[in-house]
């Protein structure tokens, strides 16, 4: 992970040209399609260049697109609303991205997985009845900090911290009935907190010799745990700490965006630098 305070002009350009670096290298290897529609107006953006333009805002200490904007405007040569048009439809480059990478890293995945949910705020609780953009997707939902009026994020990443299956829900959503889709696909030992405690949904994932669900009970529970299953519980903070960081130092909560996309995009433009920057 690489985090930095940009200074400089000259710096600016050369973290930005790095960035396109690595982004071209991904495009390139996982063959995903970037050419421009063969009909209708050229976009005075290129996607490579808008999707880099995405991560380096994510990546940065730059909070808006704006800003971003501020920095790169001469060599830009556009209007802050193609800018930002453009942030918003490098979202499907960026969803390949992610699909490819996290179906790379299942092939060569740690055994011992984990997977727990974090709350996506898109505005103050007090702001909720006025909240429009989002409206037909955010609810209310509680997490360890209280309530908030938002999204639900779960994700599954293995021990290693290889990202391996991620479903943005609404935050009322059966946590059960998520944990069971994003890791029908995935084998080996799966462990979830006490949130996720269920003796059917540990009968349906378990299956002999490839996969095993390990739930930390409540702990008024009168259940008793091995060395073992105690010391995998202690890797849980692993996934608690990639929340942290994707919030803190990526972005991924915001509540600026004034559409749908405008959302989308923030959370998986996040999730890209997080994986390769």
């Amino acid at each position: 992970m690489v985090l930095f305070v940009c200074k400089s002009p000259s710096m600016k350009l050369a973290i930005y040209d790095n960035l396109k670096r690595i982004i071209t290298q991904l495009v390139t290897i996982f063959n995903i399609n970037i050419l421009p529609a063969p009909t209708g107006r050229p976009c005075k953006i290129k996607k490579i260049d808008a999707l880099t333009l995405a991560v380096y805002q994510h990546t940065s200490t730059r909070c808006t697109k704006k800003s971003v904007y501020d920095d790169l405007k001469k060599s830009l040569k556009c209007s802050y609303k193609t800018l930002v048009v453009s942030i918003n439809d490098s979202v499907v480059v960026a969803k390949k991205i992610i699909e490819v990478i996290m179906g790379l890293f299942a092939k060569d995945s740690h055994p011992v997985k984990y997977t727990d949910a974090t709350d996506l705020p898109v505005c103050l609780r007090k702001n909720a009845d006025k909240h429009k953009v989002m409206a037909d997707f955010a609810g209310f939902g509680r997490s360890s900090k209280g309530w908030y009026f938002g999204l639900k994020m779960t994700m599954t990443r293995d021990f290693d911290g290889r990202i391996l299956g991620l479903r943005f829900t609404h935050p009322t959503a059966n946590d059960r009935d998520i944990f069971r889709d994003i890791n029908k696909n995935i084998n080996g030992i799966l462990v979830a907190d006490a949130g996720y405690v269920s003796k059917k949904l540990e009968q349906d994932m378990n299956i002999e010799n490839k996969r095993i669900l390990l739930i930390r009970p409540y702990k008024t529970m009168k259940r008793l745990a091995t060395f073992f299953q105690l010391a995998v519980y202690k890797g849980r903070f692993k996934i608690e700490f990639d929340f942290r960081v994707l919030k803190l130092f990526h972005g991924l909560v915001t509540s600026l965006p004034r559409s749908v996309n405008g959302y989308l995009s923030n959370y998986l433009h996040a999730l890209l630098s997080f994986l390769v920057a």
